[in-house]
């Protein structure tokens, strides 16, 4: 018999077993599906990753509605691995021509990065929500935490479509930043650490297995560099102007030997650095509303560093 933390999902993949989700509601359709118990709120398991109900019914609209375009950048993590920086590197990176370092008003000066650049699976709930994204002139900057085959739509491993800027984290360091992460959202909820290494192990944290979600990229990485790159955090970390030029090459934005002579590189990695945006006070107050939960800026920020050399 299944344990109670367990629907078991061993006699049929439910998702293979059900009619098209085009006769089905969504939530009809997720209510058949394996569902366990989750670091703070259930998770159900949909094509072998597990997902928070309300983000995979989010999931599933965007899999209908998303098209991607050939001049978008998609940003690609894991929860806790690195999202806020990426976001905050890459809009430094794409918009420098035309928004100056020095401006008081910068936009990464004055909005929390997770406004700046938008999750197609998580809408806005106050501004169209899903619509917004298609409303966004080109050439978009958007991110997810989404696998690449399992969920995102097919347009997005094919062809010219998009440029995918994927970043891994230390599973050691996702995991703890992740559980940390998750005593706030819920106000506190009571799973152990260990508990969650123990799930985490097994492949069962939110967007999760943890591993088949970096192999999907890694792999997409190999098979096309021009349109996939694979970056570590903890080379982030290490070397953040080699990694900072090594981005803005791939989004096909290098850096000019004037702005190299300048010091434009070393200027976006002070504006994103984790001393300047945990100094804002745009991101000591406010928060960000994804509709099922509201989380205060400053929750985005922790220690910036890996465990080992905190």
């Amino acid at each position: 018999m299944p344990s109670k933390r367990e629907k078991s999902a061993t006699t049929r993949p439910a998702e293979d077993a059900l009619p098209s989700r085009s006769s089905t509601r969504p939530k009809d359709f997720i209510s058949t599906l394996p569902t366990r118990e989750g670091w703070s709120t259930p998770l159900i398991q949909y094509k072998k990753y597990w997902h928070m109900p309300h983000i995979l019914k989010e999931t599933l609209r965007v899999q209908g509605t998303f098209r991607p375009r050939a001049d978008d950048t998609i940003l690609v993590t894991q929860p806790k691995c690195g999202t806020t920086w990426l976001k905050a590197l890459a809009f430094a990176i794409t918009n420098r021509a035309r928004l100056s370092f020095a401006d008081a008003d910068h936009p990464l000066l004055t909005r929390h990065p997770q406004h700046l650049v938008q999750f197609i699976e998580m809408p806005d709930p106050h501004i169209l929500g899903h619509a917004h994204v298609d409303t966004l002139p080109s050439p978009r900057l958007l991110a997810t935490h989404l696998p690449l085959f399992s969920l995102l739509p097919r347009e997005m491993s094919s062809g010219d479509r998009c440029r995918i800027v994927y970043l891994c984290r230390d599973p050691k360091d996702a995991l703890v930043s992740r559980w940390h992460f998750e005593r706030k959202v819920d106000g506190g909820h009571h799973m152990e650490l260990e508990e969650a290494l123990a799930m985490f192990c097994e492949g069962v944290s939110e967007y999760g297995p943890f591993w088949d979600h970096c192999l999907e990229y890694w792999k997409e990485s190999l098979a096309r560099p021009d349109k996939v790159v694979f970056l570590k955090y903890e080379e982030i970390v290490a070397d953040p102007v080699r990694a900072v030029r090594k981005l803005a090459g791939f989004l096909g934005a290098p850096f000019s030997e004037e702005e190299e002579s300048s010091g434009v590189p070393q200027a976006v990695v002070r504006l994103c650095s984790f001393e300047t945006l945990t100094g804002l006070p745009v991101n000591q107050a406010g928060g960000v509303d994804h509709g099922h939960f509201y989380m205060p800026n400053s929750a985005f920020f922790r220690k910036g560093v890996d465990l080992d050399a905190s």
